[in-house]
This record gives C-alpha cells, sequence and structure tokens, in this order.
C-alpha cells in the first residue's frame, strides 16, 4: 500500500478544473487577535444586525430544534408571496442564494448546454457550471473606463454569446464584486433577445440596497418571460448571514424542476422562523437602506478625496481600483486590524472591495489608509 494518498488525482474532470471558494482572512483567529479594533469590511455584512422581532422569532423556535424543520418552508412561502405578490408555487428556498444558483445548474445544465455568465460576475457562477458538468462562457465584461458600469455586465455581448444550446444564463443586478448594475430596460431588452429555452437567473442579493433611477427588480418581468428566474438572499440587508436562508421566484414550472433535486430540509427551523419575522419589519429594512445610502456615499467621498478611484455602486460594499496591485495595500491595512478584500480571485488584483461597515469601523480605515 502506498504511503502517499491524493484524492485529487482521481477527482472528476469537472471538479479538477475548480479552486475552492475562498472565504477570506481566518476571521475568528483575528477577532481574538484584535479584539474590538477589528474592522471587518470584507464580507458585506449588514452592521445594523438583524430585526429584533427576527431574533425574537429565532429565540423562540430553539425550544423545538429537536425536531425537524418544515420540508417545505410553507409558512414563510406564504408569507414572501403575500409581500411580493408572487405565486407560492413558484418560490423554492435555500440555503442561501448560493445553492439555489447551484441547483438551476444541476437541473438545467449539462456537457451539452453551456451555463453564460459575466467576467466578472459573482463567483458562484463557474462553480455551477463545472458542478453540473457544463461548459462555462465567461463573456468579457465592460471596460474599466466604461462611465457607468466600470467592469460591469455587457449585455448585448452576453446576448451574442448565447446559443440554441444555451440553457442557461446568470446575471447579477447589482453585482458582486464590481457594485454594478443595469436598468431595469436594459434588462427588458436583453430577454427579448433571448430564446425562450434559455433560463436567465438574475440574482439580486443585494436588491434591497437600490435605489438608482430606472433600476428596481427583474420581478416586474417575470409574468412576461417565463424564463426568467430571480434569486435573493437574507444574507444582506436583513443580516441572516450565520442562518444561510435564501429563495427563488421564477415559473412554478421551474420550481417543480428544482424540487426533484433540492436537499431535504436544506433550510432550518431558527433560518425559517427569523426570516418570516425580518419581512414583517419594514421599519428595520427602511433603516439599514437609509444607513447604507448615507455611508455608501460619505465613504466614497473620503476615499475620491484621498485620490483613490472608486466604482459606482449599488450595494453595501465599493470596489476601489487602484490601478496597481492591491496586494501591499491590503496587506498595510490587514496588519492594523482593518480586513478588506482583495479581488485577485476574480482577476482584478488592481482592486479592493470594501464593505460599508459601522460608522467607527470605516473611520479606523480611513485612519489606516497607506
Amino acid at each position: 500500500m502506498t504511503s502517499h494518498f491524493d484524492a485529487a488525482a482521481f477527482a472528476n474532470r469537472a471538479t479538477s478544473a475548480l479552486r475552492a471558494y475562498d472565504p477570506g482572512h481566518d476571521l475568528p483567529a483575528l477577532r481574538l487577535r484584535f479584539g474590538a479594533v477589528l474592522s471587518e469590511l470584507g464580507s458585506n455584512e449588514n452592521p445594523l444586525g438583524p430585526s429584533k422581532l427576527a431574533m425574537r422569532a429565532a429565540t423562540r423556535v430553539l425550544e423545538d430544534i429537536w425536531r425537524y424543520p418544515d420540508p417545505l418552508g410553507a409558512s414563510l412561502k406564504q408569507k414572501l408571496s403575500s409581500e411580493l405578490g408572487v405565486p407560492v408555487q413558484g418560490i423554492t428556498l435555500g440555503n442561501g442564494s448560493h445553492e439555489l444558483l447551484m441547483l438551476m445548474a444541476q437541473c438545467f445544465a449539462d456537457a451539452e448546454h453551456p451555463v453564460v455568465h459575466s467576467q466578472y460576475g459573482f463567483a458562484v457562477f463557474p462553480i455551477a457550471a463545472a458542478a453540473a458538468g457544463a461548459p462555462s462562457i465567461a463573456v468579457p465584461a465592460l471596460p474599466a473606463d466604461h462611465p457607468r458600469a466600470p467592469y460591469g455586465h455587457d449585455l448585448d455581448a452576453i446576448a451574442a454569446a448565447v446559443t440554441p444550446d444555451t440553457r442557461l444564463v446568470y446575471l447579477a443586478n447589482p453585482n458582486n464584486p464590481t457594485g454594478t448594475w443595469f436598468t431595469d430596460a436594459a434588462l427588458e431588452a436583453f430577454l427579448e433577445k433571448i430564446p425562450a429555452r434559455t433560463l436567465v437567473v438574475v440574482d439580486e442579493a443585494y436588491h434591497e440596497y437600490v435605489d438608482a433611477e430606472g433600476l428596481s427588480t427583474a420581478l416586474h418581468l417575470t409574468s412576461r418571460f417565463p424564463n426568467l428566474a430571480v434569486t435573493r438572499t437574507f444574507s444582506k440587508a436583513y443580516a441572516l448571514a450565520g442562518l444561510r436562508i435564501g429563495y427563488m421566484l421564477s415559473h412554478p414550472s421551474v420550481a417543480a424542476v428544482c424540487e426533484r433535486l433540492r436537499e431535504s430540509f436544506n433550510v432550518n427551523a431558527v433560518a425559517l422562523a427569523a426570516a418570516e419575522a425580518a419581512l414583517a419589519d419594514h421599519e428595520h429594512r427602511a433603516r439599514v437602506r437609509d444607513t447604507n445610502r448615507r455611508d455608501r456615499a460619505w465613504l466614497a467621498e473620503e476615499l475620491t478625496a484621498r485620490g483613490l478611484r472608486v466604482l459606482p455602486s449599488q450595494t453595501n460594499f465599493l470596489l476601489v481600483d487602484l490601478g496597481r496591485d492591491a496586494a501591499a495595500f491590503e496587506a498595510h491595512l490587514f496588519e492594523r486590524g482593518v480586513i478588506v478584500r482583495p479581488m485577485a480571485g476574480y482577476r482584478l488584483p488592481h482592486t479592493l472591495r470594501i464593505s460599508i461597515g459601522s460608522r467607527g469601523e470605516l473611520e479606523r480605515l480611513l485612519e489606516n489608509l497607506p
């Protein structure tokens, strides 16, 4: 028997081509090292925390965690249906929107049916394609000097890359990691070019932070385009990242196919209860949006005044383009307990993504800039 065992040597072709998802720095260890002065600006979390209603609901359900959760998530689906005006039959719940993006590829893409996405789209898109054994076509993004959406989705180029064999297109609006977006009208024009047999998934993980003119939600177009699906999450604006829960809104037939592969009990009971309560707290959601809008604009102005190029954003983060390798800049901040996210993994090594944290965290960032 050989003394050296390496399973990578016999991983399947799709997995062999992948790198593991990079979650960033070891934050639990850094919390011990830096304590209260640590500024966690790398994960796009909500510094205001969750709604008190959500916290109370989560606490109450702890008494029953010895029971399995509702496998259908029926109560939360009813609340989402009422809140968003969509049929219950078109709602799919997931362990964050990440799982739902993966599930769509597993259900609809394969070696003969490629997945199309933007060059700087969300990192999960090519991972989902690989997990399904499908070719991944990354369409070149808009140029760095684009006046409205630098590094953003080039919808015309994405539409041109779609062939009769394309089964799935992923878009993110607003997009992570660029923060850029496209308008409702641009999405409608795009969908008119896409064959009815090609599914288009618009990830709206940052939807609740949107305030740009001409941008609302892809949801308004789902009745006209049954091949359109929308994914969202409770991890960002609702501040339930630690509970991992998201949802997809689609034509009921799309949801029915996804149910065939969806893992049993994929959303836990605490997450279901907290998400349902969070939906009802409109006041908290408005406060999160308003605070983020104010601090995002303030931070962008402060960084720009220091000579940094800040990309436009409709999210709870800013992408800063240094015009040079960002490793030394990021390392300087790291040693001072300010954690930002380098984007080398997205092949944007000259950029850093900075979350809109608390005002104290943002002030420490500014104080410690190189």
